[in-house]
């Protein structure tokens, strides 16, 4: 389960991770299925998406081996890095072994077959394991212990230092714990998904005759018990470690032969037929209470596990010896997000603070901006980390809860935090008798026991709450305010690539687009009335829309493109995503290619493309960038013989999100707002900026030194940089 506000680069929007994806691979036709196409696209051109996300992994675990990455922020990525694959394990490796079971596997997009890619993935997924395991025991601990912080064994410590501990566990960890023994009065207990557990083997006294026990290490306390400092060194002991060295306490009386820590990841996705559901809530409600009863598909041990015991938790959980990771050193390394949270600032990223933008200053210190009166002098487009979410998109909403003048607010939430304003503000402006509207995800990956709680609440603050269109995920990003002015209704508009939620606003990186364009407005309000009542537009003016509209008008935009390559004018396309991997999107990119049209992909995650192949793919250039914020931005832009056309939004290249969700893209009209964004992609894509370059084989390079070994340069810092100098224009 994911932390309150936690970092993780497993997409905040589970771009990476869907079952969806595996139940459309039947659908797939003859021509995408590892064969050679009419006119002569070769069968092997795709890349296997599951593959590609691991390499996008190893990114991160490269991140978290750099000596140059301060040292709290190796912490955050190496839990970043255990927390992502938790995840893959339990949708993607999950969903693909319930098919190779039930025997509805079909050949992948590479044309191999599903068990000689599971295989591919176990065996890729152990060496990624292991060599994080190895990370954090060899280089990573002992740079810890160098600036003053260490992860202490219990044999490091004093007489009096384990008295004291003792103590503290009678008192506080003790009442808390529950051994399960296993023997014909006790069978084996249901061992939870994800949960850290020591498997005891006990005897009596005296006695040959050994017996089993369970002990769950509880989740409700921290991983890590910090102890008392010494010679100014920050320590800590590992919960488990404490609870492991007084087994005595919890088993009285009895001998204890071995005691080994072990992890066990389950099958933990859920499957709503909503066609036959009368109530979503309460069928969703009942899938989660299901969630962690899905069959096992990992197992980790410590290193040392004995025979027996392994032997034993195989044969009961059911697994095969694949499916079992031996690790050295500790398991479970999300738990190494309460390391990163120490309050080090020396072991860190340089703290930079977002800035309110350009257009949303005050024209004086001490007043407060006007956010209508800035939208109407002209459209803003807002850069998240670097520009401020509070003083822009919560800004607006908050002031638009207190507007007499304000009649209605119709918002979408696909994941929210905690403590929203968000949500606050459209509580407020229902109670001040606004008409309010939020279309709420309750099926958001994850997230879905959140938002319902969410939805509850909103409904009895006199929110109409809505749940989208039966079928379709609603992923879109917008806002909707309707003001009176002058005897006339404006519509102000917000459409981001990101979600409403404060807290990942820090941190991931996302483009909004401010307006009060009327077009814009009537677009934004049909869609709304589509996804919250009866209706089927045919038409949108500045908006590209899925799954009606979206694919269509990216294919007919390559094309043009292509077609222009080939009457010998210039072409150009770019694409920033999180994930591309629809084989339909990518065939159209090694059409233009071939035709000569440049093709640039700034991909975070998964990316099915081959670039540089020659004959298919030489013009089509690859950059991924993984670094102190997690890029999340979708946009497209397309060359249109020199009248660019630039969209942003919510879509990545996959075929849930053109043809199973609804996903907007909205299209800039600014020149400025294009210039910045072409000066963006120019940064990400020069051989002068750190990055990782994608190879023919779907492995990925990193470039990140120049040839005399000096730093290349980080865009991240370059573009806070960039932003923060920005002046208002008077």
């Amino acid at each position: 389960m994911r932390l309150e506000g936690e970092q993780t680069f497993q997409d905040a929007n589970d771009a990476d991770f869907d079952r969806d994806d595996f139940d459309e691979e039947v659908g797939w036709s003859a021509e995408m299925q590892g064969v050679e196409t009419e006119d002569g696209l070769p069968a092997d051109r795709f890349l296997d998406r599951e593959l590609s996300w691991l390499q996008f992994n190893q990114r991160v675990l490269e991140m978290a081996e750099d000596p140059r990455t301060p040292l709290l922020e190796r912490a955050n990525f190496l839990a970043i890095f255990a927390s992502n694959l938790d995840e893959f394990f339990m949708v993607r490796v999950a969903g693909l072994k319930r098919r190779i079971t039930t025997g509805l596997a079909v050949p992948t997009n590479v044309g191999i077959a599903p068990q000689q890619l599971f295989d591919e993935i176990v065996e890729r997924a152990h060496e990624l394991q292991l060599r994080h395991a190895r990370a954090v025991q060899d280089s990573f601990g002992p740079d810890l212990e160098a600036a003053g912080i260490s992860i202490a064994r219990w044999d490091e410590l004093s007489d009096a230092e384990r008295d004291a501990l003792s103590a503290r566990f009678d008192a506080e960890i003790f009442p808390v714990l529950m051994p399960l023994a296993v023997d014909p009065a006790h069978p084996f207990p249901y061992i939870s998904g994800l949960s850290l557990n020591l498997a005891v083997r006990v005897r009596v006294p005296g006695e040959a005759e050994e017996q089993f026990a369970r002990l769950k290490v509880p989740a409700v306390l921290p991983r890590f018990v910090e102890l008392e400092r010494l010679d100014g060194q920050q320590r800590f002991l590992p919960l488990e470690a404490l609870i492991a060295n007084n087994l005595d306490e919890v088993f009285p009386g009895m001998e204890i032969v071995e005691h080994h820590v072990f992890r066990v990841t389950r099958n933990e996705d859920v499957t709503i037929d909503e066609d036959d559901t009368e109530n979503l809530i309460k069928a969703l409600e009942h899938e989660l209470s299901r969630r962690k009863f899905g069959p096992p598909i990992r197992l980790e041990v410590s290193e040392d596990i004995d025979d027996d015991t392994l032997e034993l938790l195989v044969d009961e959980l059911g697994i095969t010896e694949h499916e079992v990771y031996r690790l050295p050193g500790l398991l479970d390394h999300t738990g190494l997000f309460q390391i990163s949270g120490l309050d080090r600032p020396d072991l860190r990223y340089t703290k930079r603070v977002p800035v309110t933008a350009a257009a949303f200053l005050p024209n004086d210190q001490d007043e407060v901006t006007d956010l209508f009166k800035a939208i109407t002098r002209k459209d803003v487009l807002v850069h998240h980390p670097y520009e401020s979410f509070a003083t822009s998109v919560q800004a607006l909403l908050e002031q638009a809860a207190d507007d007499p003048d304000v009649l209605a607010i119709k918002q979408t939430l696909y994941r929210t935090s905690g403590d929203s304003p968000v949500v606050a503000a459209l509580i407020r402006a229902a109670a001040a008798g606004k008409q309010v509207l939020a279309l709420v995800e309750v099926k958001a990956r994850f997230d879905e026991q959140a938002n319902i709680r969410w939805a509850k609440q909103l409904e009895r603050a006199g929110v109409h709450v809505v749940y989208g269109i039966v079928g379709l995920k609603t992923h879109c990003k917008l806002m909707l305010i309707v003001r009176r002015e002058n005897g006339r209704l404006r519509h102000y508009c917000h459409i981001g690539t990101g979600n409403y939620n404060q807290r990942t606003s820090r941190i991931y990186e996302d483009f909004g687009l401010f307006t009060d364009n009327d077009q814009v407005g009537r677009d934004i309000t049909r869609l709304f009335n589509e996804l919250s009542g009866y209706a089927q537009e045919k038409e949108y003016h500045r908006l590209l829309v899925a799954p009606r509209h979206l694919r269509k008008g990216l294919l007919t935009r390559i094309e043009r493109e292509t077609a222009a390559a080939r009457a010998g004018r210039a072409a150009r396309i770019r694409l920033k995503v999180n994930s591309i991997v629809d084989e339909q999107i990518i065939d159209a990119l090694y059409r233009a290619s071939r035709a000569g049209v440049e093709v640039q992909v700034w991909v975070r995650g998964i990316c099915s493309i081959k670039p540089g192949v020659p004959g298919l793919s030489e013009n089509i250039t690859i950059r991924s960038i993984v670094g102190r914020y997690l890029e999340h931005s979708r946009v497209f832009a397309f060359w249109n013989d020199g009248h660019e056309e630039v969209f942003i939004g919510s879509a990545d290249m996959m075929h849930r999100n053109l043809d199973r969700r609804v996903e907007t893209l909205i299209q800039l009209t600014s020149t400025e707002h294009m210039r910045d964004i072409q000066q963006l992609f120019d940064k990400a894509m020069s051989p002068q900026t750190a990055s990782w370059w994608g190879e023919p084989d779907g492995t990925w390079t990193r470039r990140f030194e120049g040839p005399d070994g000096t730093p290349l340069d980080d865009l991240h810092r370059d573009r806070m940089i960039q932003i923060q100098r920005r002046k208002r224009a008077r």
